[in-house]
């Protein structure tokens, strides 16, 4: 057996350029991971591919991410068809919460899979079969913060940003999610945000060099747009952050998880603690250090 743990990420930036002729969106973002982990297990057992899943919400068939990605590899390593797979995912981190834990999934099924089967795909192919399952999977095949082009599938990473050196995540998930087909969907009625300014990712990556304090004003979600006006919680989440210390806050992805950086640790969760008597205990909620924390 092969056990994984699968992480997820925040984007520190999410800037739209405009839509693409294949029906995509051209982006640029900042994508930076965070220590928060899903865990899975894999060993060749039974015959076809096999998965269960703590969370009997989720769907362990062909619906499910890790079960796409595990289609693929085994087309693309020609595995035999009686060749089985049994996996197991301990679901940790929040869905439809614009945190990328089901990307995450895919990425390490493809790793896992190839390490399990003496790695029989380059990592070239690996690339090319997490571009395919989605645009957020390649970026979970490294460990690093990155740079996301195209429609996010193009990865630079990057070395960790001084700036965050001793800052601490705070993530809240106000326990409803969004959809990302529907957030880009909605961006027809915003055109100032599916119309940014190309080049605003490289001038927050070069003031992440400097200072968390330089850097923060430049911190941007274009999809915060259309889900700030339907779920102004989210905002009043932000503007809490905002109230309370919080050196930057934003809206992660599509959503619906939003993230705040705190100093240390102790201001972190004092912050989050802050949090819960305002709005409640009913919310999925995290403090994580950034690197070099």
């Amino acid at each position: 057996m092969l056990e994984k743990a699968s992480g997820c990420k925040v984007n520190l930036l999410l800037n739209i350029l405009g839509k693409r002729a294949d029906g995509y969106h051209e982006v640029e973002t900042v994508m930076h991971p965070v220590a928060l982990y899903d865990r899975l297990a894999f060993d060749r057992a039974g015959a076809g591919i096999q998965l269960t899943c703590s969370d009997p919400r989720l769907p362990v068939n062909s619906k499910n991410l890790i079960m796409q990605a595990a289609g693929l590899f085994a087309k693309a390593a020609g595995l035999d068809p009686g060749e089985g797979v049994r996996i197991h995912l301990q679901k940790n981190i929040p869905v439809a919460a614009g945190l990328g834990g089901g990307s995450g999934n895919a990425a390490v099924t493809l790793l896992a899979l190839n390490e399990l089967f003496g790695h029989p795909l380059p990592a070239a192919k690996l690339e090319e079969l997490a571009a395919a399952l989605g645009s957020d999977i390649p970026f979970f095949l490294q460990t690093s913060p990155a740079l996301a082009t195209g429609r996010g599938e193009i990865i630079q990473p990057l070395d960790a940003f001084p700036a965050l050196r001793g800052f601490f995540f705070v993530l809240v998930h106000p326990g409803f999610g969004i959809s990302t087909p529907w957030a880009y969907q909605q961006l027809a009625n915003f055109p100032a945000a599916v119309h940014g300014t190309p080049g605003r990712a490289q001038r927050l990556i070069a003031l992440l060099q400097t200072s968390l304090k330089a850097a923060a004003p430049e911190f941007f979600n274009a999809l915060e747009a259309p889900a700030l006006r339907k779920y102004p919680l989210l905002e009043l989440f932000q503007e809490f952050f905002r109230d309370n210390g919080a050196s930057a806050t934003l809206m992660s992805g599509s959503g619906s998880a939003t993230f705040a950086l705190a100093p240390a640790r102790e201001a972190a969760e004092t912050m989050l603690e802050k949090f819960k008597v305002k709005f409640g205990t009913g919310f999925w909620a995290a403090v994580v250090p950034a690197p070099g924390a």
